[in-house]
């Protein structure tokens, strides 16, 4: 549009008088675009799939990654409710998004197994990293009935909860939820604080269900690292796993932020790691047709 003139004809038409506009760095970026040599095999995996729009933040997010990093976004769309393990066996990174309610949380949660089992790139947002801490405490603490206090009253082991200060009205949803910007504490020496480089961070809400501060020693002791916290150190705000290629997960939502030319940190880590899974894929079967 600026190459046939319409700006130009927009300020003369309005009488403005605007400076010429400095496009380089919207050109730097379409240029990433261009040298995109590879594909990565990425799924989102959720239960919303019946209105286009539902993720659309984080399918944006994800191509903002992916131009930064110089591959093509080669999306699938996996139902939680309905897949099997050979689904995720052959692609290069998972993000299980946020969401509301019980349905597909059983097959969130297995997904998330075989993620980490299986060294699978893993991101998860909100309720995915919810998720995360439940199958962690069932899988790995061996706390076999832990659940969140939203999708089942038959347990004694909420490691997902409303904390006391939040247990307000539960007729009224959003009276206690945390909307907004607040900030999280970058823990040192973690992968985390590899990602955002900077010791404070503020980063968007929306959920009401907090880890459950009464489960998090038990689940440190077993490996869970607790990468972001609140300054008061009372809400889990992020968490990752070493000997992993890229299991992180976050309380609040990093798509709400990212943008084309600069993409969300952490999006842009997690595709990073699955690009470097797909050209140590490429490169085994490469070395496999050599052999042969």
């Amino acid at each position: 549009m600026h190459s046939e003139g319409l700006d130009a004809a927009v300020d003369k038409r309005l009488n403005l008088d605007t400076i010429e506009p400095e496009l380089q760095d919207w050109k730097n970026m379409l240029d990433l675009k261009k040298e995109a040599t590879k594909d990565v095999e990425i799924a989102i995996l959720g239960k919303y799939f019946g209105l286009p729009d539902s993720y659309m933040s984080v399918v944006e997010s994800l191509k903002h990654a992916c131009l930064q990093n110089k591959v093509n976004l080669n999306l699938h769309w996996i139902d939680a409710d309905n897949y099997d393990n050979e689904d995720l066996s052959n692609l290069d990174g998972v993000v299980v998004p946020g969401g509301f309610g019980v349905r597909g949380i059983e097959g969130k949660i297995s997904a998330i197994q075989y993620l980490r089992e299986n060294k699978v790139p893993f991101l998860g947002i909100c309720l995915g990293l919810q998720c995360a801490v439940i199958e962690y405490a069932r899988n790995v603490c061996g706390i076999s009935d832990a659940n969140s206090s939203e999708f089942s009253q038959n347990t004694k082991d909420f490691v997902i909860d409303l904390l006391p200060n939040q247990d307000l009205d539960k007729d009224d949803v959003g009276a206690s939820m945390r909307l907004g910007t607040y900030p999280c504490k970058i823990e040192k020496n973690t992968l985390t604080s590899e990602i955002y480089k900077d010791e404070v961070i503020y980063e968007r809400h929306r959920h009401r269900y907090e880890v459950n501060n009464k489960y998090r020693d038990t689940l440190e002791e077993n490996g869970l690292i607790f990468s972001g916290l609140s300054p008061d150190n009372n809400l889990v705000e992020m968490i990752e796993l070493k000997d992993h290629p890229f299991f992180v997960a976050s309380q609040f939502h990093p798509e709400f932020k990212s943008r084309p030319w600069e993409p969300s940190p952490i999006f842009n880590s997690f595709i990073k790691s699955a690009s470097i899974k797909t050209q140590n894929k490429n490169e085994a079967t490469l070395k496999t047709k050599v052999k042969d």
